[in-house]
């Protein structure tokens, strides 16, 4: 009895350890690529001599999104296109997570007018005009953050766990590169 609790006890340990290393991934890999889009409208701007702060907006961004991939792969979303060929799969989540994620902003923007006292109403003309090329360019900014971002994950998920790492942050032995090359006769 006293075995099958620590079980238990390990078991969501590591599956807690796994859920917060996989967010601080997805985390630092939106971080970056949304730094360097802070930084290039950044330099842009400053072209025309105007100034630009809002520095901590994409780590900000950075967590919250995260977060919501998190959240919507907990729900599974997604998953109808696995068993294709994956392109398909890649573009699917791609297309999924960019909504899930506009949906999640545009909540967000509502709760905001509305804490702000600007009522349902205003929250939607706010919504309307101010937001309208913001959000079309951040909407296309996270669009093709997830391409590369999904394309990895299910690359991942039919290499299988782990493999993609390896590839990338491992030295390959003389006997694996001997296994992946192709032999010619």
């Amino acid at each position: 009895m006293m075995n099958s609790t620590n079980e238990k006890k390990t078991s969501w340990m590591q599956k807690i350890l796994h859920e917060m290393i996989e967010y601080w991934l997805i985390f630092l890999y939106l971080a970056l690529f949304f730094a360097v889009f802070t930084i290039y409208r950044r330099l842009i701007l400053a072209q025309y001599q105007i100034s630009y702060q809002d520095y901590g907006i994409a780590l900000i961004k950075a967590l919250v999104i995260a977060k919501v991939v998190l959240v919507a792969q907990a729900f599974r979303l997604g998953r109808g296109l696995e068993h294709k060929s994956l392109i398909f799969p890649t573009v699917y989540k791609t297309f999924l997570f960019t909504a899930v994620v506009a949906l999640f902003n545009v909540i967000e923007s509502l709760i905001r007018s509305l804490l702000h006292g600007t009522g349902p109403r205003g929250a939607v003309n706010e919504l309307m005009s101010r937001y309208n090329y913001e959000w079309s360019a951040n909407a296309l900014l996270v669009f093709f953050a997830f391409i590369p971002f999904f394309a990895v994950r299910e690359l991942g998920r039919v290499l299988g766990v782990g493999t993609i790492g390896k590839l990338f942050f491992r030295r390959r032995d003389v006997t694996e590169s001997e296994l992946t090359e192709p032999k010619t006769r």
